[in-house]
């Protein structure tokens, strides 16, 4: 088996429980190698995301493991095997790779909890407030790469829009509603295409506004995708460099923790709605 030169998030987010079951039992990874019967090396590259796994050798690993979270265990079995292409695949190599990780991580996801302080939730999106998006970015992209990148923008929304649609709450600050990207035509369409998309039976949107005295997170712009599995649950923040992945038990908590906070200071609903509303009047 050929090694993966470039392991997506989920691949690796594979490995890493992997490992964290491994490192309760107390065992080194050439030790478990030899346990399973493979190469002594073989584990780590499991681990790292570089290289796939059957089912069956996942439960052999399991049981070496003891692991007895029969619900865990049926996840990661889910995640074994020959990896079917997602629509994402198709942009792979032409926009940057942590784009197409947190479509694969929104796609498999059973819910979705989002913060938004300056931009408007990347689902929701129109195809001309996205454009303007990345015609701010310094240097200048080139517009193929735009283009790329808009249209990859858009195909994220049927994460939500599809027949089984993913439930969705999504956090925004009222300064993101109130930034007029593109200009007022285009920021008055963006309000009424979030307006529309509220509407939805899997969707909340709950405004922060800025009569909140302060909230965790403040600033930042993060994605909580949780999984079949707890265990597997992925938090994604944005940085000036890229997305920083988190997965560990103790930074879950904490996540879930922060959001749950923020929920508390974001209006309901109904207010949200009325809010947005009246800043598109505004425009």
């Amino acid at each position: 088996m050929a090694p993966r030169q470039a392991p997506t998030i989920r691949q690796r987010r594979f490995g890493a429980e992997l490992r964290r079951l491994r490192e309760a039992m107390g065992m080194s990874a050439p030790t478990a190698g030899e346990r399973l019967g493979a190469d002594r090396t073989m584990i780590s590259n499991i681990e790292s995301g570089r290289f796939g796994i059957s089912e069956e050798r996942l439960r052999r690993l399991a049981s070496i493991y003891e692991c007895d979270n029969h619900e865990l265990i049926d996840a990661l079995a889910a995640m074994t095997g020959g990896r079917p292409k997602g629509w994402w695949d198709e942009y792979r190599g032409k926009i940057p790779p942590d784009f197409l990780d947190v479509s694969e991580l929104e796609h498999h996801a059973t819910s979705l909890r989002t913060l938004q302080t300056a931009h408007i939730p990347g689902m929701f999106q129109t195809e001309e407030h996205a454009r303007a998006l990345f015609d701010l970015f310094v240097p200048a992209l080139p517009r193929l790469e735009v283009e790329l990148r808009v249209a990859h923008r858009l195909a994220r929304h049927d994460t939500v829009a599809r027949a089984n649609g993913v439930p969705y709450v999504g956090l925004v600050h009222e300064a993101a509603l109130r930034m007029r990207v593109g200009g007022r035509r285009v920021a008055a369409a963006q309000l009424n295409r979030l307006l529309e998309e509220s509407e939805r039976a899997n969707v909340q949107l709950l405004v922060i506004p800025f009569a909140a005295e302060g909230f965790p997170m403040a600033g930042d712009t993060m994605m909580y995708a949780t999984a079949p599995n707890p265990h597997l649950d992925t938090v994604e923040v944005d940085s000036p460099i890229g997305a920083v992945f988190f997965d560990s038990p103790t930074q879950l908590a904490n996540f879930r923790r922060r959001l749950d906070l923020v929920e508390q200071v974001a209006l309901n609903p109904r207010e949200s709605r009325d809010l947005i509303l009246d800043i598109a009047k505004d425009m």
